[in-house]
């Protein structure tokens, strides 16, 4: 167990930047306890017991949030040579002109002091943003550099607070120089703080989005708009509600960062192994048991995870080498794990903290989310499991070994008490209650029901899970704080994004743009159409959603799920509406290829951390888990062109016909990729395979009517074929 906790431990550094602490000893460890311990303690109080003014509450997460950001997580070096200098210079020059733009800009005067002062906070900032000193990550002490930055990261929040009925009742609308002047220092630490966590990425799409909103006169044709000042620009997002302390930031304050406590907790008490036990029970016993095995456990690991990486290396040293040993391949076991842990962020009753921002954009009921995300998740799973299963079939592998496999009623017996808080707090969210007070009621239940197996006595022997004492509490809430930091700095930062593309209608042109070029090619291939079997609108969607999903991947590249959504949400998504999609289903087909994106090369963190455990080339190991997520990358474009798979405008006719051709339409396309079904698929099979199932995403009845009995037939065939003659070897 210790050998393996070393290697997650060595993979999460490695591949998620969000758990990269470090790994500090001495004062500076009690402090960073302390802080960590009281923040998690103060959300846990007021999920229960209710909540802070809102920009108070926000503002009080913040200041500790960003704060703990620089003692806990080192300066990380992910990129080599002069690039790293080259970016830094980049930053810090940045940080001076905004500062140097400010003060030219401010028509009230301002105290000279006030000037010095400023200056000699931005000079610091912009030289202790430099990579003067060596990578510090095996550090057991915090520098003094971090000290600093931690302060000012605290501080501009603290300045909000301690001025709140100043600075939002007395004079509202009205910005002093000092305001402003904080803000800017804001902007800075925000961009320094994500940086830290996240790498350099979303920090410089932030930061190119701040300069898109400065110069908008001089750029040009449809990119251009009337441009803002510098003072404006750091008003609005320091301190507007659609800037740093905006609706992500909201949302992590007050539901996600819950839901990542209450997971730390339930897998300190066992639930994390419960679920591969009861998923080993389920599937480990039919061809390719382990392959299976990875697939369900990582579902419902991945719901109370919330971070595919995490998930990935969690399951993965368990599962990947069980595939590995029963004859599936390196690359294929590290692409099984890597698929299936992007599915949770997907899978109700609790997905990623993704699904509690977009039910608040949304303005609809969580409960009504997990319903409409059922449908959507099942056929993600049915996907990877039926191409485990073709591959276990090619490579005529059997099932685990009975002796390998736990009984159902031992491990209900042992663990029956690990489920309480988890069906206490499904419950709550499916009755329409505050999911922060579902948190809250799920974590207290996690830590009284692990009490009681010492409480049964005699009669609770053999039963599992670790009491949760006030030593093991506490490693909670720290682990539970420190996981959520990065995704506080991440929201924080995509408030920049959010609060320039309300203040120069970002979203909008994007949405020309994707309409105008979607037209176009719509038109181009209407040209080929010489029987008139197409429809400009539907042809002009079906470009609109391949050219959206690549944008998705993109722009999710490297980032998390949750900020990779909010980004899209803001971005992408008003171009789908536009073309008539309902709003549900953008949200949805943004939020599902956002997630995809971590299984896609060249930037397939998960996939990358999954051949890190299988010791399998990484590219080849992403490129065999976007195959395998091939259902994932097929079942958005379904329920755009059916939502009544959403169980929008629902009746019981589309339904039916809509999942049946999404199923159908996995079968072939997962038959196609695999390239066997019982005997090899040679070209013309695999063209038609993919022609006939790609047709039934249309939910058109007369198309399925014909589509569904040739790819059934396909497959029949070669079913019957592989009787005769089962060859098959790894390639």
């Amino acid at each position: 167990m210790n050998a393996h906790q070393s290697e997650i431990d060595r993979l999460i550094e490695q591949f998620d930047p969000e758990s990269s602490f470090r790994r500090l000893a001495g004062i500076a460890a009690l402090f960073v306890t302390v802080v960590s311990v009281g923040l998690s303690a103060w959300h846990y109080y007021t999920a229960g017991f209710g909540l802070e003014n809102e920009i108070a509450h926000r503002a009080i997460h913040l200041a500790v949030v960003l704060g703990l950001v620089f003692l806990v997580f080192p300066r990380p070096k992910r990129l080599g040579g002069p690039w790293e200098w080259i970016v830094s210079i980049g930053l810090a020059t940045f940080y001076l002109l905004m500062g140097w733009e400010l003060i030219q800009a401010t028509s009230d005067p301002i105290p000279t002091s006030a000037k010095l002062i400023f200056g000699i906070v931005l000079l610091a900032i912009a030289g202790l943003s430099l990579p003067l000193r060596a990578y510090d990550g095996s550090h057991k002490h915090i520098p003094l550099r971090d000290w600093v930055f931690a302060v000012l990261a605290s501080g501009f929040s603290l300045y909000l607070l301690i001025f709140f009925d100043t600075i939002f009742l007395e004079r509202p609308g009205e910005h002093t120089p000092i305001d402003l002047m904080v803000g800017v220092i804001a902007i800075a630490m925000v961009i320094e703080a994500t940086r830290r966590t996240m790498g350099i990425f979303l920090p410089l799409l932030a930061i190119a989005t701040v300069l898109y909103g400065i110069f908008g006169p001089y750029l040009p044709g449809g990119l251009g708009h009337r441009g803002y000042s510098v003072p404006r620009v750091v008003a609005h997002l320091y301190k507007g509600t659609e800037g740093i302390y905006g609706i992500p930031v909201g949302v992590v304050a007050t539901f996600v960062f819950h839901f990542v406590l209450f997971g730390i907790m339930a897998q300190l008490t066992g639930l994390g192994q419960l679920f591969v036990n009861l998923a080993t029970i389920a599937a480990g016993r039919f061809a390719g048991g382990p392959a299976k095995v990875s697939v369900v456990s990582s579902g419902l690991f991945g719901m109370i995870s919330g971070s595919p990486i995490a998930n990935t290396v969690t399951t993965g040293v368990m599962t990947i080498p069980l595939m590995k040993k029963v004859g599936f391949s390196p690359r294929f076991s590290g692409a099984v794990e890597a698929s299936a842990s992007c599915g949770g962020q997907v899978t109700p009753p609790i997905m990623g903290a993704a699904a509690f921002i977009m039910a608040e954009t949304l303005g609809i009921p969580y409960n009504q989310l997990i319903l409409v995300a059922i449908i959507p998740a099942a056929l993600h799973y049915f996907a990877i499991l039926f191409m485990v299963h073709l591959e276990a079939r090619r490579l005529k592998l059997s099932g685990m070994d009975p002796a390998e496999i736990p009984s159902l009623s031992k491990v209900l017996k042992s663990s029956w008490h690990l489920f309480i808080p988890l069906v206490v707090m499904v419950t709550l969210l499916l009755m329409q209650y505050t999911p922060f007070l579902a948190a809250f009621w799920g974590i207290t239940l996690t830590v009284l029901t692990s009490w009681i197996p010492k409480l049964l006595g005699p009669w609770g022997k053999g039963m599992t899970g670790m009491t949760v004492g006030p030593r093991a509490l506490i490693q909670g809430f720290e682990m539970g704080a420190k996981s959520a930091l990065g995704i506080g700095a991440a929201c924080a930062c995509v408030g920049f994004v959010l609060g320039i593309t309300t203040l120069t209608g970002m979203g909008f042109k994007f949405s020309a743009w994707v309409i105008d070029l979607s037209g176009i090619a719509a038109q181009l291939v209407l040209q080929f159409d010489v029987f008139g079997w197409l429809q400009l609108n539907q042809v002009t969607i079906l470009f609109g959603l391949f050219f959206t999903a690549i944008a998705c991947i993109i722009m999710g590249s490297g980032v998390p799920t949750t900020p990779t959504y909010i980004i899209l949400a803001a971005i992408v998504a008003p171009a789908l509406a536009q073309l008539g999609v309902p709003q549900l289903a953008t949200h949805f087909f943004v939020f599902y290829f956002g997630v995809l994106a971590d299984v896609t090369p060249p930037v397939a963190l998960a996939a990358f951390a999954a051949a890190g455990i299988a010791r399998s080339e990484p590219m080849r190991t992403g490129t065999t888990a976007f195959r395998l997520s091939m259902g994932k990358a097929l079942v958005p474009f379904a329920f755009v062109y059916t939502p009544a798979l959403l169980l929008i405008d629902f009746t019981w006719g589309a339904f039916l016909v809509a999942t049946v051709s999404a199923i159908v339409a996995v079968m072939g396309l997962g038959a196609a990729y695999t390239g066997h079904f019982g005997h090899r698929i040679r070209r013309p099979a695999f063209l038609a395979l993919n022609v006939f199932s790609l047709s039934l995403i249309f939910g058109n009845a007369m198309v399925a009517a014909v589509s569904i009995p040739v790819v059934l037939a396909i497959l029949w065939w070669h079913r019957r074929a592989g009787r005769e003659a089962g060859e098959i070897k790894e390639t």
